[in-house]
């Protein structure tokens, strides 16, 4: 009942009170969803167009770089024209910043995301009002392809939760519309999972999600435990490759189905899984997608004409695919996602600390870092390499010191390492956690 309450009159009243139109638009989105391929590239080539032309009337930045380029919007007359644009990089982002913002709105009306993403490098990205209402609307269309319904309570295996930034408003918002019970990938114990496993058992989620390793983690622990009656409607697994062998262990532990979901902070939702589960679509609702030969995901975001990233380098290397999925949904597929990872650190307690909660909490707290990493030599060594700009100091290495103290407990070591630049992997993606002491061992909080 709570949930048919909520679906029905709780998330409507509070879109109407709030001037969204997330609501609508996510009932449009799920009827188009089901249009032929051609009509969905279709409507996706003219937002294309659409961003690009006022992209060029309203942006320094792209009016400069295409002038530069020599390529005008009017020169894109199908989709393989706009290989002919230059690539926008987290570089570009970061040395352009202001001059990325359409003419005509105003830094204190939009909403700031920023993120420093798997790579460490921090970036600031603002988004109008109409983009943020039509990006929850696609995301909550791809969320219900998981089983869970709008209403139905959520878990999130989660760090920083959103909510608490906005106080006692913040936490009645989700009490009475989110629903969300958090389990903190910052402090991962065997005491914290074993309460947070008796909080689902009682509350019954529709919904479980989280860092793919952290739901493995979960899914160890209440094996070990005997917990068998935990059953959601959906899983939904983001932020890291969900591998098999972790799959394998979540749905047996959860009897469901586990859907890997794919974005990033800068444009909201790129891809997810259907309930096929072989590939992944593409928003096309949301974004453009270019996968060039060597696999580095491109995407210009549809929606925000604010700050529009287009042909933005996201940082992650894609399998591409021309399958027509079995769901019978018109958007575009992925094959994978091969190059995103995140490396999980170990307290001298036992605590396992996942990298994109370090994230958060290291590369966005350093003044004057332009780019960090983080290595665990052992249990009670951390090496800190950073490429520093002009505004590291000494009030840097304090704020270091004491991020690693509260993170990892006073009896951990660490080294500062200040570095021209931090070397890629082979897969041309940077490592923002890299551990010599742990990896894929959930016996650390499950013992």
């Amino acid at each position: 009942m709570l949930d048919f309450l909520n679906r029905h009159l709780l998330q409507p009243f509070a879109a109407w009170r709030a001037g969204s139109r997330h609501l609508r638009h996510y009932r449009d989105l799920r009827r188009t969803q089901f249009d032929p391929p051609e009509v969905v590239a279709a409507r996706q080539f003219a937002a294309l167009q659409a961003q690009l032309h006022h992209a060029y009337a309203h942006v320094p930045y792209y009016r400069a770089a295409w002038g530069r380029a020599g390529v005008h919007p009017s020169d894109v007359k199908s989709p393989a024209d706009l290989a002919a644009f230059p690539v926008l990089t987290k570089a570009d982002i970061r040395r352009h910043g202001r001059a990325l913002i359409a003419a005509g709105y105003e830094v204190s009306k939009l909403r700031l995301k920023r993120t420093s993403g798997s790579t460490g490098v921090p970036l600031d990205v603002y988004v109008d009002e109409p983009a943020v209402q039509w990006k929850a609307a696609c995301t909550l269309r791809s969320d219900e392809w998981s089983g869970w319904r709008l209403g139905q309570r959520v878990a999130k295996v989660w760090g920083n939760p959103e909510y608490r930034q906005f106080g006692l408003r913040g936490r009645l918002r989700n009490l009475l519309l989110d629903r969300a019970a958090y389990l903190d990938t910052l402090n991962l114990t065997a005491d914290r999972i074993a309460a947070f496993a008796a909080r689902l058992r009682r509350h019954r989620p529709g919904l479980l999600f989280g860092h793919a390793h952290s739901l493995y983690l979960l899914a160890c622990s209440l094996e070990k435990s005997g917990v068998t009656d935990v059953r959601p409607n959906g899983i939904i697994s983001t932020a890291m490759p969900l591998h098999d062998w972790q799959r394998a262990v979540i749905e047996r532990v959860f009897g469901c189905p586990a859907t890997n979901r794919y974005g990033c902070e800068e444009v909201s939702l790129i891809a997810s899984e259907c309930e096929e589960h072989r590939g992944l679509h593409l928003n096309a609702d949301g974004v453009f997608a270019e996968v060039p030969a060597d696999g580095k995901l491109l995407v210009t975001d549809l929606a925000n004409r604010a700050m529009p990233l287009i042909r933005y380098r996201v940082g992650d290397v894609v399998a591409p695919s021309d399958r027509r999925c079995r769901c019978g949904r018109g958007l575009p597929l992925i094959e994978r996602v091969e190059g995103r990872d995140a490396d999980y650190l170990v307290t001298p307690d036992g605590r396992l600390i996942s990298g994109i909660s370090l994230t958060e909490n290291f590369a966005l707290h350093i003044p004057g870092t332009a780019q960090v990493q983080l290595v665990q030599e052992s249990l009670t060594h951390v090496r800190i390499r950073l490429v520093a700009d002009d505004g590291f100091g000494p009030d840097s290495r304090r704020r270091i010191g004491k991020l690693v103290a509260e993170t990892f407990g006073p009896g951990v070591r660490h080294d500062v390492e200040v570095v021209d630049a931090i070397p890629q992997e082979a897969s041309g993606k940077y490592r923002f956690c890299i551990s010599k002491v742990t990896r894929d061992q959930p016996e650390a909080v499950t013992a």
